[in-house]
Formats: C-alpha cells, sequence, structure tokens
C-alpha cells in the first residue's frame, strides 16, 4: 500500500481526558490498532507528552488542551482535527472529575462542575461530532460511565454517581437520533480498575476486604476497557448501539 493510500485507510479518534491513567491506555491502545489519536486534556503539556510516546514526529498522534466544560471547546478541537486530519470517525468521551464529598456536604457549585464536565461533556461532544458524523454517514461515539452510575455508589461522590448514570440515558438518546445516519454509540460501565484513583479511595487495610466482594476476586486491568472500546470502535461492532458494556468483574449483574 502506498504512503498516500495508507493516510487515506487511516481512521481518527478523539480521545478526551487521555493525559493520563486510563485514557492515556485507552489512547495508545487505539493507536497500536492503528488509529490516528488525537490526545486531549485540560493539560495541555501533559496530553503533549503523552501524544510525543505515541508519535513524536506528529504523523499519527497529536496534542489537542481541550476544557471539556466548554461546549464551544469541541467545535474547535473538530475545526482543528479536519484542518490536520480531514474528516473524524470516532470520539472517545472520556474526561472525568472526582470529588469524593459526602453527599450531605456537597455545595451547588461543586455539585454543578462535576455535572458539567462529566455529563456535560458527554453532550456536547456527542452534539458536536455527532453531526460531524451524520453529514458523513459514519461514526463511533463511545462514552466512559461507571459501575457507580448504575448501583449508586457514592465512595467517588454522590454527583460522581449521578453523572455517570446520565452519561449512561445520553447514549442511549443518542443512539437513538444518531442510528439512522450510520453513527453508532454506546457505554462502558467499569467497576474498579487497578488505577490509582481506587487505591486512594480504598484503604490499604481494607483492601483484602474489598477485593472479596469482588467475585472475580481482582481489580480489573485498564487494558480490558481499552479493548473494548477498540471493538465498539470497530466496523465489527456496527450492529451495536445504545448499550452500555459493564466490567465490573460481577459486581453489578443484569
Amino acid at each position: 500500500m502506498s504512503q498516500a493510500s495508507a493516510d487515506e485507510a487511516a481512521q481518527t479518534v478523539l480521545v478526551t481526558g487521555a493525559a493520563q491513567g486510563l485514557g492515556a491506555i485507552i489512547a495508545a491502545q487505539l493507536h497500536s490498532a492503528g488509529w490516528r489519536v488525537a490526545v486531549s486534556d485540560i493539560d495541555g503539556a501533559a496530553a503533549q507528552a503523552v501524544a510525543d510516546a505515541l508519535d513524536a514526529s506528529g504523523a499519527t498522534a497529536c496534542a489537542l488542551t481541550l476544557d471539556v466544560a466548554h461546549h464551544a471547546a469541541f467545535e474547535t478541537a473538530l475545526a482543528l482535527l479536519q484542518a490536520r486530519w480531514g474528516r473524524v470517525q470516532a470520539l472517545v468521551n472520556n474526561a472525568a472529575v472526582t470529588v469524593a464529598t459526602p453527599v450531605m456536604d456537597i455545595a451547588p457549585d461543586e455539585f454543578q462542575r462535576v455535572l458539567s464536565v462529566n455529563a456535560g461533556s458527554v453532550f456536547a461532544g456527542s452534539q458536536v461530532f455527532g453531526r460531524h458524523f451524520a453529514a458523513n454517514g459514519y461514526g463511533r461515539i463511545v462514552n466512559l460511565a461507571s459501575l457507580a452510575g448504575q448501583n449508586g455508589g457514592t465512595a467517588t461522590g454522590a454527583h460522581y454517581a449521578a453523572s455517570k448514570g446520565a452519561i449512561v440515558t445520553l447514549t442511549k438518546v443518542f443512539a437513538r437520533e444518531l442510528g439512522p445516519c450510520g453513527v453508532t454509540v454506546n457505554a462502558i460501565a467499569p467497576g474498579p480498575l487497578d488505577l490509582p484513583i481506587v487505591y486512594r479511595t480504598v484503604p490499604a487495610e481494607r483492601m483484602e476486604a474489598f477485593l472479596r466482594n469482588i467475585p472475580v476476586g481482582a481489580l480489573g486491568d485498564p487494558a480490558y476497557v481499552a479493548a473494548t472500546v477498540a471493538h465498539l470502535l470497530s466496523p465489527a461492532a456496527g450492529f451495536v448501539t445504545g448499550a452500555t458494556w459493564d466490567l465490573n468483574g460481577g459486581l453489578y449483574l443484569r
């Protein structure tokens, strides 16, 4: 295959909140699968470091400073990616903030901030990129929800749980709206993963008991989530839309 035809065949994905943690792992998985990856984050320098690690030349990876709490930021990001690589085929809404404030102590502005970043970004990104995908007759959107949004767990904050529950509903709404246009919209709801946030949330002296409550007896490997994202972005998942995929080790069964 010539370089020109290879460039034409490559697909572009924007991953939000990808400067660290699960977002960076997802970005790396998609890049290794042949995607051109836009690593976006409010921390532009950290996003650039992740993008450079994927491809320092910038040919197949780039960084975008993106504050997902602002609708217009998604419009700017889309315009930049179109100018750089042409069509964009996929969006992974991963960005989120976690504030483990007890529910009775959550201030109104803190509640609004968490909802704006976590759920508002899914609305804004799906609307802006969804229009682009619909106009081109093809697209994939994957939203990162959470077990907390399904079982009402508040260890990571009641506002976090509420925002993740909203993501499950928004996924269904956009799936219905965009399905006739060749666009699929799905969510993934991870349970506790082997990531620093879990170790900050669960004290070391409670970890053994915590693991016993997980039917598979272990924290989830973030690579499982990244692999599921890659599958849902692939042509093989073209008949899956409006679904929430549970990756929780058996903690939540339905």
